[in-house]
């Protein structure tokens, strides 16, 4: 992966808009804004902000690791959006990264090995995008493939896991316990750009879209 780096990492799936110029582990710069719609506004303001403090130019710039969701539909169009822009203007690959196995990655750091844990964000007022891990030798694996299940079955499938995302939980009564992370910070999306990127690398960037899971609908107000 040495000729991919360094690499541009950029997360919009959420509220966080946030950005990473990544040389390797020791190395890399990263840079976010935390307001929410604000990823047209901001995403290149912060692009240009982290690529200024890496001290290289953009032609320097070997490849973009772009999070592909689930997440916002908005937020994922315009990171997505800005990501081919970028490598049809310098001519360089993109690697697309599973927002929730990045995410994975970043709480594998701060678990025990063997630890069983959830991510569980909102699709909508019903809905949850949902998948359960666990960690081994560092890593995570699949012990729930990512889905789309009802708010409402949330209890059914959690027994003494640790749970991550940005569900409201006023329906469970404090039942579960979540931590506010729904998100991966850009420099994990690096991570596993650079883990595990290499056989998702795409030159022909017509090909590449966000993963929504599922069909939005723009539905029309009636007059």
């Amino acid at each position: 992966m040495n000729d991919l780096l360094p690499l541009l990492a950029i997360e919009t799936s959420d509220n966080i808009c946030s950005a990473c110029i990544y040389f390797d582990e020791e190395k890399y710069f990263t840079s976010k804004v935390v307001l929410k719609h604000s990823h047209s506004e901001k995403l290149f303001e912060v692009i240009d902000s982290i690529i200024h403090q890496s001290g290289i130019s953009k032609s320097e710039i070997k490849s973009i690791a772009i999070s592909i969701g689930p997440g916002s539909f908005t937020g994922l169009r315009i990171g997505m959006a800005a990501t081919k822009g970028m490598a049809e203007a310098l001519n360089i690959p993109i690697i697309p990264v599973p927002t929730f196995e990045a995410l994975a990655l970043q709480i594998v750091q701060y678990l025990p090995d063997n630890s069983n844990f959830i991510i569980a964000n909102k699709v909508g007022r019903d809905e949850l995008y949902f998948a359960k891990f666990q960690i081994k030798a560092n890593n995570y694996i699949f012990k729930e493939e990512l889905k789309i299940i009802p708010l409402a079955d949330l209890l059914n499938r959690v027994n003494e896991e640790k749970i991550f995302g940005n569900v409201d939980i006023n329906f469970t009564k404090s039942l579960i316990d979540i931590t506010n992370i729904s998100a991966p910070e850009a420099d994990f999306i690096a991570r596993w750009a650079v883990k595990s990127g290499a056989k998702y690398l795409h030159h022909d960037i017509d090909f590449i879209e966000p993963n929504y899971l599922k069909d939005f609908i723009v539905k029309e107000k009636r007059k």
